[in-house]
């Protein structure tokens, strides 16, 4: 087996499912401290994301499907991301019962390989369509004459259909790379993948790295910039959506980029310098200790984007969606939720400029 740096060994009986994820032999012990603290820390975290993502992303699928026969663009991309995010939510029970019991994994090899993709699957799933919402945005409000013929339903569900097929195809080698192995006696299941496929893992890591990050997050952020340069510019288009319109959108423009910097770039950073780190063969326990310990910290923090998207939606359907929430509490089976003349408001429409 290549040999690929220190391989970082707990303390105590807390075993972490990666521990052996390095391209190291299992026989070859060099940096030993205590990791107990994920017993406690990513069970107590997951749970938190669980008990607050599971209902939220319901209630919006829920809302969704009840609020119109028609759906608009923004509510097609919106429907989606809180699907990934449902898919994720559904896996979190797994990890809860595999860190409670310090790391022992019960579940078998199939589900191993499945909780790790599905995993990733929301991770850039979210990514991407958030970048698909950024540039139907970007294109309502820069652009909303000239982008017409490209904003319509149609052209959303083609965005949401690619974005599917991209992620998977990029996420399909995971289903190779993670796998389970018995350590000490009891079943782990890799985060990332063997020692003896580190090498490889790396190559692929990095990459995904730039196409399912680095890439659209440069997207969203030209996309951004340009937005709120016209929004904050008086024009004649601009004015006619009045300064509560602006306010509302430069609003969730900075909700959009505070879940970028809270959920995505910490983790890909601690991420990316933890694989390195091994990689390059660092003999430095104290500095591999701290990347691992950052790692780990940011890890359950990025699935917190499953219980921040909800709001997003909340906030681009603004009081539609409650007066709609409201409505259907107190209606009666088989009557229309709202604006049985016609009159219920499109939900879902995060901009005035959008279709």
């Amino acid at each position: 087996e290549a040999q690929a740096g220190a391989v970082m060994v707990p303390e105590g009986a807390s075993q972490e499912m990666e521990m052996l994820d390095t391209n190291a032999s299992k026989e070859q012990r060099f940096c030993k401290f205590s990791e107990d603290y994920k017993q406690v820390y990513l069970s107590l975290t997951y749970s938190i994301i669980l008990v607050l993502g599971l209902p939220l992303n319901v209630m919006v699928l829920w809302l969704s499907w009840r609020q119109s026969k028609r759906w608009s663009c923004a509510t097609i991309y919106l429907v989606n991301l809180m699907v990934a995010d449902l898919l994720y939510v559904l896996t979190l029970p797994f990890l809860i019962i595999t860190y409670s019991l310090g790391d022992r994994w019960p579940f078998g090899e199939l589900l191993c390989r499945l909780v790790r993709f599905l995993f990733y699957t929301n991770l850039y799933g979210s990514i991407l369509l958030l970048t698909c919402i950024s540039v139907h945005r970007f294109l309502g409000v820069c652009h909303p004459l000239r982008s017409l013929p490209y904003r319509t339903r149609w052209h959303a569900f083609l965005g949401t259909a690619t974005t599917w097929a991209l992620v998977v195809l990029q996420l399909l080698p995971t289903l190779f790379f993670s796998q389970t192995d018995y350590i000490d006696g009891q079943m782990v299941c890799y985060d990332m993948t063997s020692p003896e496929n580190f090498d490889r893992f790396f190559t692929y890591g990095m990459v995904l790295t730039l196409s399912g990050f680095v890439f659209p997050s440069l997207v969203i952020l030209v996309c951004y910039s340009l937005m709120v340069k016209r929004l904050i510019k008086p024009g004649e288009t601009l004015m006619r959506t009045g300064n509560a319109a602006r306010t509302k959108s430069i609003r969730t423009i900075l909700l959009v980029c505070g879940l970028f910097t809270v959920c995505f770039v910490p983790f890909h950073m601690t991420r990316s310098l933890y694989l390195t780190l091994r990689y390059l063969s660092s003999e430095d326990c104290q500095l591999l200790m701290v990347a691992s310990l950052a790692y780990k910290l940011w890890r359950p923090l990025v699935s917190m984007s499953s219980c921040l998207n909800p709001i997003l939606y909340f906030l681009s359907v603004g009081n539609n969606g409650v007066r709609l929430f409201q409505e259907l509490r107190h209606n009666k089976v088989g009557e229309h939720p709202a604006g049985a003349k016609g009159e219920r408001p499109r939900g879902g429409q995060i901009w005035v400029l959008t279709r």
